[in-house]
């Protein structure tokens, strides 16, 4: 990290300082100069008997005096956030990119429960690469519904997280689906889960622990029982605590060409560079992006290395 910061991170930043320095101030000049004049609006407006149109005027000219002082602003953030996360990834042999240029399996994600349906959706911060020979890619999506109520329509967020492919390094055939426990509905998601036009079957799990936690369904039980390990549950549940996340789901699917896993989990927003109001030559941002970025690497090995190595990895962590 050090060696990687002085050499790569602090002078790209500090070449950027002062260009940030003239956003910020035109992001405030813009912001300022549509309010005021808002506000003149308003008050002529008020005097001409119409201080409705003013209120409006406000807000709207508000509004465009902030986007148009706030392009350099914007610009640039984009161009901070890409080129520290192409550089980090690169140290942690990934490859990085803005949006992806497709959301991998996103209809299947959908096809197997693993997130809401949406009105509206936006993908960003795509990652590929490799660990322990299984090619992985993830992004982050964030989905919305449209709601109605008496007087006006709004957007809810119905999912905000990571969506991960990796191609499971085990044999995997057939359609196995981990989804959360829905106590007493659990009975509802059993009658309406098919696939290829068989219904999945509902598969118990050994352990009560995670029977309590997970509710699993497969068109293959024996194979359902082969993916399902204990070692696997447990490495599930170290998933969503090592990212932050909450309501980690998962799919075993042969259709792609061999084993798939998918994996949804909510996790808020990750991999932002943090604020612009402040000074861009701050070790402090990168270091938060590294975390997160080593905090994908981890689960993404935690998934998929072989199970030999986890004794291995107890070893080292009780030193």
């Amino acid at each position: 990290m050090e060696t990687i910061w002085r050499e790569e991170l602090s002078p790209f930043l500090a070449e950027r300082e002062s260009r940030r320095k003239v956003a910020v101030r035109e992001l405030f000049i813009g912001t300022g100069g549509g309010i005021v004049g808002g506000v003149v609006g308003l008050i002529v407006l008020a005097g001409l008997g119409v201080p409705q149109f003013g209120f409006f005027a406000l807000i709207g000219l508000g509004v465009l005096g902030g986007y148009l002082g706030g392009r350099k602003f914007t610009a640039l953030r984009r161009e901070v956030k890409v080129g520290l996360l192409n550089r980090l990834a690169e140290v942690s042999s990934m490859r990085y990119s803005l949006k992806p240029p497709v959301p991998a399996r996103f209809d299947v994600f959908r096809e197997h429960g693993l997130i809401p349906s949406s009105d509206r959706r936006s993908f960003e911060d795509h990652f590929i690469g490799e660990r322990h020979g299984s090619v992985f890619e993830l992004y982050e999506a964030k989905l919305e519904e449209k709601r109605h109520s008496d007087k006006r329509t709004y957007w809810v967020t119905v999912f905000r997280g990571l969506m991960i492919r990796i191609e499971f390094p085990r044999t995997v055939e057939g359609l196995t689906v981990i989804t959360r426990d829905k106590g007493i509905f659990n009975a509802f998601e059993g009658w309406g889960r098919k696939t290829f036009g068989n219904k999945l079957k509902k598969v118990g799990l050994v352990d009560p622990k995670f029977e309590n936690i997970f509710e699993v369904y497969s068109t293959d039980q024996v194979m359902s029982r082969y993916l399902l390990t204990p070692t696997f549950m447990e490495r599930l549940i170290a998933l969503e605590n090592a990212v932050k996340g909450k309501k980690v789901r998962a799919a075993f699917d042969e259709r792609q060409g061999g084993g798939e896993l998918l994996i949804a989990v909510e996790t808020g927003n990750l991999f932002e560079p943090g604020s612009l109001f402040k000074p861009l030559d701050d070790e402090g941002r990168v270091r938060t992006l590294l975390h997160e970025i080593e905090m994908v690497t981890g689960m993404l090995d935690l998934m998929v290395r072989p199970p030999e190595l986890d004794e291995d990895v107890l070893a080292d962590q009780s030193k």
